[in-house]
């Protein structure tokens, strides 16, 4: 079992910045693979980022560009740089792991933390 759990969020301004972190605790391997999702009120949960143990990445076309996915192996901790914040980027942001290559795909992630909320102020 693994056990996710992120921090940082907040309020911050408009084109403010923020960073999170997810710390990954229990069974890891060294395939795994880590996302960013997040989920507005009244939306569906949307993938942001994602990010190989080797430093690949992939992003939403929605954050390419102001958002940064790093994974730390010796911490075993994941982060999200999010900068140029826009009022739509609040949401509850979400950390998850797979087995296996990076995906979009949340229904391909077998983990998740409990979340933590954005909220960009315009």
């Amino acid at each position: 079992q693994v056990q996710l759990a992120e921090s940082g969020g907040g309020l911050v301004q408009a084109g403010g910045s923020l960073r999170l972190s997810c710390a990954v605790s229990g069974r890891t391997f060294p395939d795994d693979a880590m996302g960013w999702f997040r989920q507005a009120p009244g939306k569906e949960r949307e993938f942001v980022a994602a990010i190989t143990r080797s430093g690949l990445t992939r992003y939403a076309d929605s954050v390419k560009g102001r958002f940064t996915m790093s994974v730390d192996n010796a911490k075993n901790t994941v982060y999200l740089q999010m900068n140029s914040l826009k009022p739509e980027d609040s949401a509850v942001y979400y950390c998850a792991s797979r087995r296996g290559y990076y995906s979009s795909l949340q229904s391909l992630y077998d983990d998740w933390g409990q979340g933590t909320q954005v909220t960009v102020s315009s």
